[in-house]
């Protein structure tokens, strides 16, 4: 049973709630904050707030410090904000002119109450009422080299993507961005697809696991090695070397992975140099591999001491 409700937010104390949430969420910097009466006067214009409550009374399992406390600032008469996702209307270019969608531009879950599935369930959420709204494609951003969110994203949600977006919020100064490049993914979320429909449904999909793609031949194209530090060092792949080498294939290969850091935020606060190390590393491959026709259609997470994850890259539009 959830122990937390979602709600569509509209009011100007709702929306001062989510401004205390963002702090906790991304904190350390006051101006990355989006303010309330921009909340506001988007979620009164076509876009959607939607917030997550933990229902009072009911037994929930903190993942933050023991014992943690309620913090006031984001309760209300509802209880206590937990999560919240905001998006707005956008247009993108078709060959038949301009279609409508969506942009996802924030979601974010209370620190002590992560791992609890609520981004999924604001995610869902959103996706119904996008649907309801007569649009067929959600976009978002976020960072590709933190596991966390690829695994929602892509492997839980069914998003796909093959745009990538250097340096795309410039310098952010909170505690989560801070000091390495800001390139992100831009994936698309396309609501009405079998595929996505798949991922939300009620009964759970078979997962493939990496010894599954080795078994079956799939190349990881950047395997790391891990340093006397412990810390995870990328490949030295030549990108030039491996595009000319697909190039020559009469068919391109179905599949690759690519692997990334398993803990970003960990590597980066204890070598922010090689933290921007597997930035570049992950860029160059990432833009070849789109280049080529490639797209992300899933993610692996192999957890432990030294976690390991993969993007699964696949050949061609038909796996959308």
């Amino acid at each position: 049973m959830s122990h937390w409700s979602i709600r569509v937010l509209d009011e100007p104390q709702q929306m001062r709630h989510v401004e205390d949430l963002q702090r906790r969420v991304w904190p350390g910097s006051e101006v990355e904050i989006v303010p309330a009466h921009l909340l506001l006067a988007a979620a009164h214009n076509g876009g959607l707030v939607l917030g997550a409550y933990h229902v009072e009374g009911q037994p929930f399992v903190e993942t933050g410090a023991a014992n943690e406390a309620v913090y006031p600032e984001h309760v209300g008469e509802e209880g206590r904000l937990i999560g919240f996702v905001f998006g707005f209307p956008g247009v993108y270019s078709t060959a038949d002119g301009l279609r409508l969608k969506h942009h996802s531009h924030m979601a974010g879950v209370d620190p002590a109450y992560r791992d609890q599935g609520i981004g999924f369930a604001l995610k869902r959420a959103q996706w119904q009422m996008v649907r309801h709204q007569g649009i067929d494609r959600i976009t978002w951003t976020y960072d590709p080299l933190l596991s966390r969110n690829a695994y929602l994203n892509i492997s839980n949600l069914g998003s796909v993507c093959n745009t990538y977006l250097r340096d795309e919020y410039g310098e952010l100064r909170d505690g989560l961005n801070a000091g390495v490049s800001t390139d992100r993914f831009q994936v698309d979320w396309w609501v009405n697809s079998n595929r996505v429909n798949r991922r939300l449904s009620k009964r759970p999909r078979l997962r493939l696991d990496l010894a599954h793609f080795l078994a079956a031949g799939t190349q990881i194209v950047n395997p790391s090695q891990v340093g006397e530090d412990q810390l995870p060092r990328p490949s030295g792949v030549q990108v030039e070397e491996l595009v000319a080498e697909i190039n020559r294939a009469e068919e391109p290969p179905p599949i690759f992975l690519l692997e990334i850091p398993g803990n970003f935020q960990r590597l980066k606060s204890t070598d922010l140099e090689l933290a921007q190390a597997w930035r570049l590393h992950t860029r160059s491959l990432f833009e070849a591999f789109f280049a080529l026709g490639y797209l992300v259609t899933d993610f692996i997470h192999l957890p432990g001491v030294f976690g390991r994850s993969f993007y699964v890259l696949s050949y061609g539009q038909s796996y959308i």
